[in-house]
């Protein structure tokens, strides 16, 4: 059957970014010098420049100030400087994988894991495919094993096809988690690699990744995640010219002009993980913080099944803890006696769950800490710069916002519930870059101030400061210019602008996932869609809607009170405000127009029909 993503089949993906030592070192200086600069600011808003009559506002926008200064110093720390692990050669013995000498030696074995659920036969077929030209440039046992929890037959009947494994289960406990548990069960490979069922491999991914494994500490390796069906968008003049003819491509060209090539349509979910890989999760290679991500990632299972059975054992004991206290109270006596606790222990084992990969909705970081905080290995993370898989990014805005919700509200769940961060075998860097990653999922918070803050300026003409004076500007433009003049330096050859206005947009699925976690809600486990989603999404975007309007309106109402000389504006606050909200408006405009995004072939048949009927 066809797909959409046929025609980008031949697309390749772009190299890792180039180390650049120069940039690194500027970006490390004039990020130092910013967050200097940032804690004067910080400093000063607190001590003098808090408008005393309206402390309403005055004291929310400081205080977002401050949270989004915190996670700009994590940010920093995040985003240090690069080291990349050596690559060395692949392995073809499990001797060359392990510091004990004293195992039998044999070839590799290798499972390659699909878990699929309700994926489309013919899209896992793709999958499997791409997974069976996998080479390897010594004989190694290359294992591929289809977990399917839907328990379809035809999937059945093309894993035999294909060659493939087919493991199924009589439940979903679990889910994907619980799926590939059962995997491990029914499985004996001495590595792991883990793949979505829109995963494609390439055929070299085995022969660059393995060779970290050398280092018998390594416990995983991720690889970046590449979506190859990215829309590549159109041009301006082009797009102009299909609504408005000749003179619609005459103000697009004139637009270009100006500034320079405009391409609408591009990636309209800002989807491109290569600012995540490349920057942040690359960086974090230093520190030994790098997180899996699932697909795409290679694990070692001694790793996993160590780790597991320790977090197992203490799981037990913080039960029978527990159990052997309530007991306490019931029969007022001050301790159990050592059968009694034998007794308690032994029934809370047979009824734990063991769990390699826990059942969570992120069960990919929740694994991460559990190795990096294991007080008996001092298990690595590797992030490996080069993309080794194509796999397909979400198409439409309502998949986009249940993938960005799961990502939120699970890495705040873990935050919340298992208190990961003080866990004992963390090292201050580990905890730290952890501790930036739940920071950033709380920006929803000060957001919303930053999106409120000019509204209430533009049309009462309160500000949160004590004037809009030579003393404000002379704290904030330093700190703003370096901060962005060290970023720039930081993500040398990549843009980071939409990323910024996805993040700042993103604040009402943020806030839900805070609020979800704070109530003590499950974080549900849905399946991210393969496939595009039908029709527009504007229901989902009603808040940035409504700030976007809201700012709109009151650009022309301040201004037009300012002309008029009513009410108390002045010029450099209206001017200020002006800035600030138009850049608000810059920000919810993306994702107001992903809401209605559609891809040409759909947009194209619409007006055929169109056409046809206003003919007939």
């Amino acid at each position: 059957m066809p797909f959409y993503f046929e025609e980008f089949e031949d697309r390749r993906p772009p190299p890792p970014l180039a180390h650049k030592v120069w940039a690194e070192t500027l970006a490390q200086i004039l990020l130092t010098i910013a967050i200097v600069l940032g804690a004067w600011y910080i400093s000063w808003r607190w001590t003098a420049s808090l408008n005393f009559d309206a402390l309403w506002i005055s004291i929310p926008l400081v205080v977002a100030e401050t949270g989004a200064y915190i996670g700009l110093v994590l940010f920093v720390f995040t985003i240090w400087r690069v080291k990349d692990y050596e690559q060395l050669p692949p392995p073809s013995s499990v001797i060359q994988c392990h510091s004990r000498q004293d195992l039998e030696d044999r070839p590799l074995i290798v499972d390659v894991f699909f878990p699929t659920y309700d994926e489309e036969i013919e899209l896992v077929k793709l999958s499997l495919l791409d997974a069976k030209k996998i080479h390897y440039p010594s004989d190694i046992d290359i294992r591929i094993h289809v977990l399917d929890d839907g328990k379809r037959q035809p999937m059945a009947d093309l894993a035999k096809e294909l060659g493939c494994n087919y493991i199924t289960r009589d439940n979903n406990i679990g889910f994907k988690a619980g799926n590939m548990r059962n995997a491990m069960e029914q499985t004996s490979g001495d590595f792991i690699l883990i793949c979505d069922a829109d995963t494609r491999p390439f055929p070299t991914i085995l022969e660059h990744t393995l060779g970290y494994f050398r280092d018998p500490d390594v416990a995983w390796v991720q690889t970046p995640q590449w979506f190859f069906d990215l829309p590549a968008g159109k041009r301006l003049p082009d797009v102009l010219s299909k609504r408005l003819g000749a003179a619609g491509r005459a103000l697009g060209r004139g637009a270009e002009k100006i500034f320079g090539e405009i391409v609408v349509g591009a990636d309209p979910f800002v989807n491109d993980p290569k600012l995540f890989y490349d920057i942040i999760l690359r960086r974090r290679n230093w520190a030994n913080a790098g997180f899996c991500c699932g697909a795409g990632s290679i694990h070692r299972r001694e790793a996993v099944m160590q780790a597991a059975l320790r977090q197992f054992s203490f799981d037990v004991q913080k039960i029978e803890k527990q159990q052997t206290a309530d007991l306490s109270k019931i029969t007022g006596e001050i301790a159990a006696d050592d059968n009694m606790r034998q007794l308690i222990r032994h029934q809370v084992a047979l009824e734990k769950e063991f769990t390699p990969y826990k059942f969570h909705v992120s069960e990919d970081i929740y694994t991460s800490i559990e190795l990096h905080s294991d007080l008996h290995r001092e298990w690595k993370s590797v992030q490996h710069p080069q993309v080794e898989s194509k796999m397909l990014s979400p198409q439409d805005l309502l998949t986009w916002t249940v993938q960005r919700f799961k990502y939120a509200g699970g890495t705040l769940d873990i935050a919340k519930n298992d208190d990961f961060l003080f866990r004992k075998g963390l090292s201050l860097p580990q905890r730290l870059m952890y501790a930036s990653t739940v920071w950033s999922y709380l920006g929803g918070i000060w957001n919303v101030v930053f999106l409120t803050a000019p509204l209430v300026y533009l049309f009462f003409a309160v500000a949160p400061v004590t004037a809009y004076s030579l003393d404000f500007y002379k704290h904030i433009f330093p700190f703003l210019f370096v901060t962005e003049l060290g970023t720039l330096f930081a993500m040398w050859g990549i843009s980071g602008r939409k990323a910024k206005y996805s993040y700042l947009a993103f604040f009402p699925v943020n806030l839900k996932a805070i609020w979800t976690v704070a109530r003590g809600e499950k974080i549900s486990f849905p399946v991210t869609s393969k496939s595009r989603q039908d029709g527009n999404f504007l229901r989902l975007v009603w808040p940035q809607t409504a700030v976007a309007c809201l700012t709109a309106v009151g650009l022309v109402f301040a201004w037009t009170l300012f002309l008029m000389g009513i009410g108390t504006y002045d010029s450099a606050g209206i001017l200020i405000n002006t800035f600030w909200g138009l850049n608000n408006i810059v920000a919810m405009s993306g994702i107001i127009y992903s809401a209605m995004w559609r891809p040409d072939e759909v947009a194209d048949s619409v007006e055929d029909e169109i056409v046809f009927a206003e003919a007939a």
